[in-house]
């Protein structure tokens, strides 16, 4: 029985195949923030300056602490303001939420489809095609 060669990659293929991949990888994760789909809500409520640390909902003493250890000693800050008030927005849009099952079930399918082809290839060159 013949030993299973792999087929060949030339040096150049290779780092085509590297080049393409960070650009993918790099583009996916950079992608959401070029499009500023990231991140929390975008605008703070404004500005207290006579705000208390119960106003802006951190009264136990261990959420102050928390602060107090960041650098920010009074809630009369106007960047722990922004920080503390730019909550995240957790709604679910039903229509990208089906777009997204559609796209991650298709590319599974897509896949194992072509992990079949592969594997069949494979078995063939190794083992003979048994048609």
């Amino acid at each position: 029985m013949a030993r299973y060669t792999p087929p060949h990659q030339s040096k150049i293929g290779q780092i085509i195949d590297v080049i393409v991949l960070l650009v993918l990888i790099i583009g996916a994760l950079r992608l959401p923030l070029w499009l500023d789909l990231a991140g929390g809500a975008k605008d703070p409520k404004p500005f207290n300056p006579t705000a208390t640390w119960a106003d802006l909902g951190q009264d136990t003493p261990e959420k102050i602490a928390a602060y107090n250890a960041l650098g920010f000693d009074s809630p009369d800050n106007e960047a722990l303001q922004n920080i503390i008030t730019a909550r995240y927005d957790y709604t679910i849009d039903p229509l990208e939420l089906a777009i997204m099952i559609v796209v991650v079930v298709g590319y599974f399918f897509l896949i194992i489809r072509f992990s079949g082809v592969e594997y069949k290839e494979v078995i063939a060159e190794k083992f003979g095609d048994r048609k």
